[in-house]
């Protein structure tokens, strides 16, 4: 099962503004959407608190969406998919789009790894007045 790259891409250009890596080695699904218990974290009105769910399977990397305005991929309103390499889901209809490869890491992305270690997920008040995202910083027990 290849790694799975997740990025957020520019709302009027064809570039990513942030991507994620993800190892298939996960316990839990990846948690897409609004609230900051979710492994990415996106800011739009359009986009649910807890928008859509991410685990790889046999079959390749599934998708499952859960906001109420919908989850498309390559266009397509789904509640539930499998991911293909290149494949853009956009969180509602108008909403944020994410670029999906399989395989194939961005060099600038986040890798994103089981960890013991809390997340710190307080905003700054820079962070309180982000259009789209927000990167937890790591915070150590000690």
């Amino acid at each position: 099962m290849p790694a799975l790259t997740i990025s957020l891409m520019h709302p009027t250009q064809p570039v990513a503004m942030h991507s994620w890596t993800f190892e298939p080695d996960r316990d839990e699904p990846i948690r897409i959407g609004r609230s900051h218990d979710n492994d990415i974290v996106v800011y739009s009105s359009v986009v649910s608190r807890h928008h859509a769910e991410l685990w790889p399977s046999e079959e390749g990397w599934n998708l499952k969406g859960f906001g109420s305005n919908g989850t498309f991929v390559n266009q397509q309103l789904v509640t539930q998919d499998v991911l293909e390499d290149g494949s853009i889901v956009r969180l509602g209809n108008s909403g944020p789009r994410l670029r999906i490869r399989l395989g194939v890491s961005d060099p600038k992305a986040k890798l994103v790894r089981k960890c013991d270690r809390k997340l710190n997920t307080e905003l700054s008040e820079a962070d309180k007045h982000s259009t789209f995202i927000n990167t937890p910083q790591m915070q150590s027990d000690d």
